[in-house]
């Protein structure tokens, strides 16, 4: 029998990743067989859980997934565990206003799927029984959740957490414990979230750091004991986007390294052979593979570097004579002809797409996309409709003459035109796709 729990919280920046981190680590402590997840379109975060816990952290996430996507994600994840644990992006119930492939995207809609007693962690800064009602509030939202307990966190001092927890318990609630303001290691961040795991030294240690300072101050044990029995779908082989080519060059390093478990999974599970190479390491793509992939990530913070590294720009540009290539992201700003980092200075790219892209007014460009692609590519055929999203503060400061690769809609139907480019056997946009 396999337990869960999700770790979720009222809003974004109460601690979750913090907590799940913990949390994940002193169950693997314990000898405990743990798997995790993450709700949303979140690449950053599950590389941690994947620290704290040896085993790959997949995604969930109702607006891009269908149903058996979703339940083929945490099949994989899930397998041979005793206990899961899904941390929750934003609020537990945040999604959007339009229902996506199977729900509005809310954390809220995978503990109810699979069954995930939910354990809030709630920033009482500022408040101390006024913690009960808000409480009170996310237990009685929606009836088919259940709101395992609450975790104090950001508390000030003794007498704050003997108030606030008392709020918590008059509206017949239980706390797990309570974390004490600055007395909880912190995680590194930058500008799309956390810094990347691989990127920081003595990552393991950070992790275990966590894992002391939850044993420390919360039930460790009684969170356990609060799991539930969680339904377990059956592993469909080959869902999600299925694989471009039988041999895929993938550019895997800190500057490229945003791909979703899931889709790998997917096209291993085809027969599809993938041959990784580092661009930052001046490493060509392989001749031999049929198609390649770059990735979303930094390349912003390597532009420098990336652009004198003629054995990938020129290994990049003779594959592209006769093989495709796509960039997501990331990988779309380098297959344009200039990158402009955040000090103003430009830096030449591939040149295989006629774009400029600049990184030194940064934008915010966040949200849930659903593409019709208007070419056949790597992510699909002309027509099909591809669910995925955005996430950068890049921009496009000039975009040449090109056939554009797909249609994209917002989260709530409203258009937004054309994205994405195709020239000859090169395509890529700013859009992270996620399942079609």
């Amino acid at each position: 029998m396999t337990k869960g729990l999700m770790i979720a919280a009222p809003r974004s920046g109460s601690g979750k990743t913090t907590v799940t981190l913990g949390l994940l680590r002193a169950l693997t402590r314990r000898n405990h067989v743990v798997s995790s997840f993450k709700c949303g379109p979140d690449y950053i975060d599950p590389a941690f859980h994947r620290v704290a816990t040896g085993q790959q952290s997949y995604n969930l996430d109702s607006w891009t997934m269908p149903e058996a996507v979703l339940d083929n994600n945490f099949a994989l994840g899930a397998e041979g565990a005793d206990i899961v644990v899904a941390e929750a992006s934003m609020g537990l119930f945040d999604g959007v206003a339009t229902k996506g492939a199977s729900g509005d995207g809310a954390s809220a809609d995978i503990a109810a799927r699979f069954g995930l007693p939910v354990i809030l962690v709630m920033d009482v800064s500022g408040q101390s029984q006024s913690a009960g009602a808000i409480a009170m509030g996310f237990r009685d939202f929606r009836k088919d959740i259940t709101i395992a307990g609450v975790i104090l966190g950001n508390v000030a001092s003794e007498r704050h957490h003997m108030l606030a927890q008392r709020g918590v318990e008059s509206v017949g609630m239980r706390v797990f414990g309570a974390l004490p303001r600055g007395g909880v290691p912190t995680i590194p961040e930058r500008h799309l979230g956390l810094v990347q795991a691989n990127e920081i030294p003595n990552v393991l240690k950070m992790v275990d750091d966590l894992a002391d300072a939850m044993e420390k101050h919360l039930d460790v044990e009684a969170m356990i004991l609060a799991a539930g029995e969680v339904w377990m779908p059956k592993h469909v082989s080959g869902s999600a986007i299925r694989p471009p080519a039988k041999k895929i060059a993938l550019a895997s390093d800190v500057a490229f390294s945003f791909i979703y478990p899931h889709i790998l999974d997917a096209w291993k599970a085809y027969g599809c052979q993938i041959s990784l190479f580092s661009p930052l390491a001046d490493e060509a793509p392989d001749p031999a593979a049929d198609m390649c992939w770059l990735s979303g990530g930094y390349p912003e913070l390597y532009a420098e570097l990336l652009s004198g590294n003629r054995n990938f720009i020129e290994g990049l540009r003779a594959f592209a004579q006769h093989k495709p290539v796509h960039g997501e992201c990331g990988g779309y700003m380098v297959l344009g002809e200039s990158l402009v980092c955040a000090d103003g200075k430009s830096w030449p790219m591939a040149g295989l797409l006629p774009l400029n892209t600049s990184f030194a007014q940064r934008k915010l460009h966040l949200g849930y996309r659903a593409v019709e692609l208007l070419a056949d590519s790597p992510i699909g055929k002309k027509g099909e409709l591809v669910r995925g999203h955005e996430f950068h503060y890049s921009h496009i400061t000039e975009l040449g003459a090109s056939q554009p690769l797909g249609n994209a809609t917002d989260a709530n139907g409203k258009s937004l035109g054309n994205v994405g480019q195709k020239v000859g056997n090169v395509t890529g946009s700013f859009f992270h796709a996620v399942a079609a």
